[in-house]
């Protein structure tokens, strides 16, 4: 599918038109389905990697823990795992990418490039200890993390790195876009 659209729900939040929500009863179910989903993601050849993504991934796991109270009355907890993997950066002169492969990468840095607007607003957020606007609306990705970056949530990145000395900058730069996500203070309540 070209391209993906959003709706915003008042309970559920930011949601994928379309999207499939599978009930699963354990691990197996879930490795299953992140086959499934790697399986459909879209990968090519570039210059700099034989098997480039050419789209960000999100899987999103919802646990709910029912219980009767004394009452009678059913109590439900609800708690979200949200996995994103996030395509790479794309320089267009290394990965000499042309045409459909250009066009993917020039994408693929818009939404990394709005993805870091909202990390540095929610990092300046959290050092003035006063509300900045968060421009979460610049990028379908942001939108659609809302709530998993500065939501009623904790976060945790992983930065994939190499030790080469041809990937340096790419490096330094993950580093510090990982960096800048660490600063991000949010407030859980349960």
């Amino acid at each position: 599918k070209d391209h993906i659209d959003l709706r915003e729900d008042p309970i559920k939040g930011v949601n994928v038109v379309g999207v499939t929500e599978v009930m699963v009863t354990g691990t197996e179910d879930i490795f299953r389905l992140l086959q499934f989903g790697n399986k459909n993601r879209t990968k090519e050849h570039t210059w700099v990697n034989e098997a480039s993504s050419r789209s960000h991934a999100v899987l999103q796991v919802q646990v709910e823990k029912r219980r009767i109270a004394q009452t009678d009355q059913q109590e439900m907890e609800v708690g979200r795992l949200t996995l994103i993997d996030l395509a790479g950066s794309e320089r267009a002169a290394a990965t000499k990418n042309r045409g459909v492969r250009l066009v993917e990468g020039a994408n693929i840095n818009k939404s990394l490039l709005a993805l870091g607007n909202c990390i540095n607003a929610l990092c300046e957020q959290t050092q003035k200890q006063k509300t900045v606007h968060i421009p979460y609306r610049n990028s379908k990705l942001t939108r659609l993390l809302k709530d998993t970056l500065g939501g009623n949530c904790r976060t945790v990145m992983i930065a994939a790195v190499s030790p080469s000395v041809v990937c340096f900058d790419d490096t330094v730069n993950t580093l510090k876009y990982a960096d800048r996500a660490k600063q991000i203070k949010t407030v859980v309540q349960r």
